[in-house]
């Protein structure tokens, strides 16, 4: 194990080497070792009955970044959420349990802490604003794959997801990382600038390029204390429906309504072509979300306007608090 800590260590310090750092830094180069040391792989499972568990699997494993002297770990939400049991290892492989901290369904963040007896320095959050279209970096992980690989950042911009999810500036690179779950992107000074979410096609607009998806790291900034103190955001939660929407060609289909769902409750089927909401006319999937939410909160009866076949038929859906309907720490 740990001839191979050196290898990898040695390559990253390579990595960084070639990476420019800022003049605040004085062109001090940070210490590869102690970055891969800040680097952990998680390990969760969730009861076979969560409502994740139908589409994330019941045995999940991704990357996290330690970002406080006391083992706590940012992560994507998604890895831990409705975790019954988690996992940290380290660095040297070994293993820590870990105990569910925080989920914020807005920006994709989660956040764990390590067990009695962790170890590891802390990564510093630097400035994802100041990471720039064309620079280069290095994403870090350890569920698979190489443990550091070099990238350009290809693309800053907003990025909608199926599953009612929008962020108004997300970080792409490439080449793609195949270990992208909660792995850590980090710039020439050896800060984290952003979090791992997705694998995409287009890292480029127009392009077929590969590359991974970042959610920016100045996401956490306001919601930090939040996050830490409640496990979740206290802002007045989103009206949250329950389909996932795909946008094809300027249409947004529903491909999938989650079960016991406000969208199920209200008849909301697979293939209807969502046309209206709020007897507003929407451009992308971004502008729907964006007029969804613009409603009010969750609970706000969301009148939509839904074509099946050559007909198109109101459906109101009373929508929910998403958080509400997840264990988001459960126990068996």
């Amino acid at each position: 194990m740990r001839d191979v800590q050196r290898i990898v260590g040695a390559f990253l310090l390579l990595i960084l080497a070639s990476l420019p750092t800022s003049a605040a830094d004085g062109d001090v180069k940070p210490d590869a070792a102690a970055l891969m040391r800040a680097i952990v792989r998680i390990d969760v499972t969730t009861p076979p009955d969560s409502q994740s568990a139908r589409t994330l699997g019941t045995e999940r494993a991704g990357t996290g970044a330690v970002i406080d002297g006391n083992g706590l770990i940012l992560t994507i939400g998604y890895l831990i959420m409705e975790g019954a049991q988690l996992k940290v290892t380290d660095s040297e492989g070994r293993s820590y349990p870990a105990e569910f901290v925080a989920y914020d369904q807005v920006s994709g963040f989660g956040m764990v802490r390590a067990g009695f007896g962790f170890k590891a320095p802390p990564l510093r959050l630097g400035n994802a604003g100041g990471l720039k279209t064309g620079d280069a970096a290095v994403v870090l992980s350890r569920a698979g794959g190489s443990t550091a690989l070099p990238v350009r950042v290809v693309d800053r911009r907003e990025f909608a997801g199926y599953w009612e999810y929008l962020l108004d500036e997300a970080i792409f690179t490439s080449p793609p990382h195949p270990a992208f779950g909660g792995a850590a992107l980090v710039d020439g000074t050896g800060r984290l600038v952003g979090i791992g979410s997705l694998i995409v096609g287009d890292a480029v607009p127009g392009q077929r390029m590969a590359g991974n998806m970042f959610v920016p790291v100045s996401a956490l900034e306001p919601i930090f204390g939040d996050l830490l103190a409640y496990g979740r955001r206290q802002d007045t939660p989103r009206p949250w429906l329950g389909v996932n929407v795909r946008e094809e060609q300027g249409r947004l289909l529903v491909e999938r309504v989650t079960p016991r769902s406000p969208a199920e409750s209200a008849g909301v089927r697979p293939g209807d072509q969502i046309v209206g909401v709020g007897g507003q006319r929407f451009s992308t999937l971004a502008d729907f979300y964006r007029k969804l939410w613009a409603l009010g909160p969750a609970g706000v009866a969301v009148p939509l306007e839904v074509m099946r076949g050559a007909q198109v038929q109101p459906v109101t859906v009373t929508s929910a608090d998403r958080l509400r309907h997840l264990r988001l720490n459960p126990t068996y």
